[in-house]
């Protein structure tokens, strides 16, 4: 967050060079000669000199506190927890003796990140999510809870929870859901995803194969990239570590880790080179500051692809995508509305 300061100027008051009679008294000299008119107006610039100076110095003194107070409003109004707990917006999360660093963004976002386990009738699919909300609110990838019976969720310090889906968004591969009788939890921070850079260096955290709160690192690979998913549930695979089938996905007009189906979305998606597996899905890729730009919900696995196959080949590459945070907070409002699409 950068901060603008300004520099008050000066203040030097003038003092009035009129002559002071030996009584003390400024009205005690006589009235100055017919001839001379302009003699009586010496003193009154002087005394509006010196009113003009504290009055300008009160009037930049109330602006100048005008200013801070409208920026310490905008602090409060922006960290503080609000409805319910929201995320807030972009800011330095890491501390100042850690900042810049890998372990510093990792204790500061891992408390907000979650291993979440849906069961569907396909199986158990493991994804992860990102807390927004202190009473348990969690945005993940639509394709972690589709077509799911029932929703359990791990945080950060080992508890365990039940979930509802509140909503779903198949064309953003988006799902926000809501854990049952969960309070005082941290909300992760949003950051900006229109600032990100190709080159900036990112954290990755997530539950992959189910080895929960596993952190990665790396840097943007590459911006608004074509990724295309399926929207149905019958594309779901399993993500779980007894399985090495990761989200099917498209690029450049070949699909990867399986089939997409026919029915299928394309979204813009950052290119990052931190490491990323099945059971990735839905969790954060962040900045150095501990922001959340992205969700990470695809990653290219050479096992299933028509490229190789084989378990000695699977894994991850080093070619993962995550939906732009600016995304996903543009479909909060949608998603916790309810609408399931």
């Amino acid at each position: 967050m950068t901060e603008t300061f300004r520099h008050s100027g000066e203040y030097h008051q003038q003092q009035s060079s009129a002559p002071v009679p030996p009584g003390g008294t400024q009205g005690a000299y006589p009235p100055p000669p017919a001839y001379a008119p302009e003699a009586p107006q010496g003193p009154a610039p002087a005394r509006r000199r010196r009113a003009k100076g504290p009055v300008a110095l009160l009037a930049a003194v109330a602006i100048a506190a005008a200013a801070v107070g409208g920026g310490t409003a905008y602090a409060v109004q922006t960290l503080t927890d609000r409805d319910g707990g929201s995320s807030a917006t972009s800011t330095d999360v890491v501390p100042t003796s850690k900042k810049g660093t890998v372990s510093g963004v990792a204790e500061a976002v891992s408390p907000s990140i979650v291993e979440i386990s849906a069961s569907t009738g396909q199986g158990k699919s493991t994804g992860s999510g990102v807390i927004t909300k202190s009473d348990g609110e969690i945005v993940t990838n639509n394709h972690v809870v589709s077509g799911a019976t029932s929703i359990k969720v791990r945080t950060n310090d080992g508890k365990t929870y039940d979930a509802d889906v509140v909503g779903t968004d198949s064309k953003k591969d988006l799902a926000l859901i809501q854990l049952k009788g969960a309070s005082g939890l941290k909300p992760a921070t949003l950051g900006n995803s229109d600032n990100v850079k190709v080159g900036d260096e990112v954290v990755a955290i997530g539950s992959p194969e189910g080895l929960t709160g596993t952190v990665t690192s790396g840097i943007i690979s590459a911006l608004e990239r074509d990724v295309t998913v399926s929207t149905g549930e019958g594309q779901q695979q399993p993500q779980n570590p007894e399985g090495n089938g990761g989200w099917p996905f498209e690029f450049g007009g070949q699909q990867f880790n399986g089939d997409t189906g026919s029915s299928k979305t394309t979204y813009k998606a950052l290119q990052t080179d931190a490491s990323l597996n099945p059971g990735n899905s839905g969790g954060a890729l962040i900045d150095m500051n501990g922001n959340i730009i992205g969700i990470n919900s695809a990653m290219y696995s050479p096992s299933s692809s028509s490229q190789g196959s084989g378990d000695s080949a699977s894994g991850s590459v080093g070619l993962g995508f995550a939906i732009p945070i600016d995304t996903v907070k543009k479909d909060l409002s949608t998603l916790r509305s309810g609408s399931k699409t």
